[in-house]
């Protein structure tokens, strides 16, 4: 398949994204243009950034070495950042070889589109982009070099509206050419990488390279992944070590990075890769899943630290001071866009015991750019619950401390906080498109 057949068959289904100019922030990198930049590239850039920067994390994962089991890891990794109450993007840059679709059930899928842009497929709410949907038959070979590669990735990252993402996850092919090499340079600022290899010596031995590559993009290396670490008798669950063991380990040692975990050869796992359906989703109750959750979890640390202590931590730490939860308020109950909101309600609970303690009423201020985070941090808001919330809005309350819930249902405010108390407090879709 060619280029030029991908990029008419992305206009086919969905328009250009619109330019960059919702951004309230006089700094922000696309409201200037660069010297030399044509109008064509400078219009790109925009659009570019404006998907990016509704993207709160970007994650690659990478290999050394072709089958470790890279993307296996890749999609648990996703799937297991959306169980945990994130919203994800899964992002397959696997020119030559996407199994994305297949490892999650999504053969056959046809793309849709709208008129910003190109929508990616939703497994559940789960958003997953491909090469592998706009390829007319499956068996097609796909033969291109660099520049090829470079402008379709681009596309996939300009073209698709990915909307607000807490993560988005992408699965590169093997090695440290040219698809990695455009995802780091179009992205800019990757949160991190993860390093899947195997524990043998002649894959192991290639983590070198893979972290190498990413201290010369100069991004950060999150961990490293040991794959089929030993066989997990299906009967009995015992781990028999088939390959030498601990080379990813010993490695990440010697280098300097983190060890994230190993991940046992399980039967299991190739039937779910298979079969279309999540090991970590399907299986979770096995030690292997268990496994797999460990290893996220350093990935979700990478939340903002004012917004990563969850209510239930609070409620467990009995000397915790109390909090106050800021709502937006339209005609007595909850606004859906918190930016043009008649009033703040403040209430101030005791997190320990569960209980309300006191109501205040604010008129809202002014409606400008960036002052409501500040305006409610000078209150002492701890966390606002709102309908909607552009992702830079949600950047901006974690920096001045503030924890975020979005998609609350229009309810008074005593039964908003009585619910998140509670644990029930059920979020719905972001109503916000800024």
């Amino acid at each position: 398949m060619r280029p030029k057949e991908i990029e008419k068959n992305l206009e086919e289904h969905g328009g250009k994204p619109a330019a960059c100019n919702t951004c309230s922030d006089k700094d922000c990198s696309a409201a200037k243009r660069k010297k030399g930049e044509s109008d064509q590239d400078f219009a790109d850039r925009q659009q570019l950034e404006s998907r990016l920067c509704r993207i709160r994390r970007k994650i690659v994962i990478l290999s050394g070495k072709g089958g470790v089991g890279k993307s296996t890891v890749a999609v648990n990794i996703a799937v297991a950042l959306h169980m945990a109450g994130k919203r994800v993007g899964l992002l397959d840059i696997d020119i030559h070889g996407p199994s994305i679709p297949t490892m999650l059930g999504l053969d056959g899928k046809t793309l849709q589109g709208e008129a910003n842009g190109l929508l990616p497929i939703d497994l559940d709410g789960l958003k997953v982009m491909s090469l592998g949907f706009l390829l007319p038959d499956p068996d097609q070979a796909v033969i291109w070099r660099g520049p090829m590669k470079n402008g379709v990735i681009k596309q996939f990252l300009k073209d698709v509206t990915w909307g607000d993402l807490d993560y988005l996850v992408i699965d590169s092919p093997p090695g440290t050419g040219d698809e990695p090499l455009s995802v780091c340079q179009l992205i800019g600022k990757l949160d991190g990488s993860v390093i899947v290899t195997t524990p043998q010596k002649v894959a192991a031995v290639d983590v070198r390279k893979s972290i190498t590559f990413c201290r010369q993009l100069h991004v950060p290396v999150l961990g490293v992944v040991e794959n089929m670490s030993g066989f997990a008798c299906p009967k009995c669950g015992e781990i028999t070590p088939i390959f030498s063991t601990g080379g990813g380990q010993r490695i990440a040692s010697d280098m300097k990075v983190p060890f994230l975990g190993s991940i046992p050869m399980d039967v299991a796992i190739a039937m779910s890769g298979d079969n279309g359906l999540p090991f970590i989703d399907h299986n979770a109750d096995s030690p292997t899943a268990k496994i797999m959750r460990e290893i996220v979890r350093p990935l979700l640390a990478l939340e903002p630290a004012a917004a990563s202590a969850t209510i239930t931590e609070k409620i467990e730490n009995k000397e915790n001071t109390n909090m106050k939860i800021a709502i937006p308020l339209a005609d007595g109950k909850l606004s859906a866009h918190f930016g043009h909101c008649e009033r703040f309600t403040l209430i101030e609970v005791d997190p320990a015991e569960k209980k309300i303690l006191k109501r205040e009423d604010l008129e809202a201020p002014p409606h400008e750019p960036g002052l409501l985070p500040k305006w409610l941090a000078e209150r002492g808001a701890n966390l606002i619950i709102a309908g909607g919330m552009g992702q830079r809005a949600q950047n901006l309350f974690c920096e001045h401390g503030i924890e975020v819930v979005i998609g609350a249902p229009a309810e008074t405010p005593e039964n908003l906080v009585s619910s998140y108390l509670a644990g029930t407090l059920k979020s719905g879709e972001n109503v916000c498109d800024h």
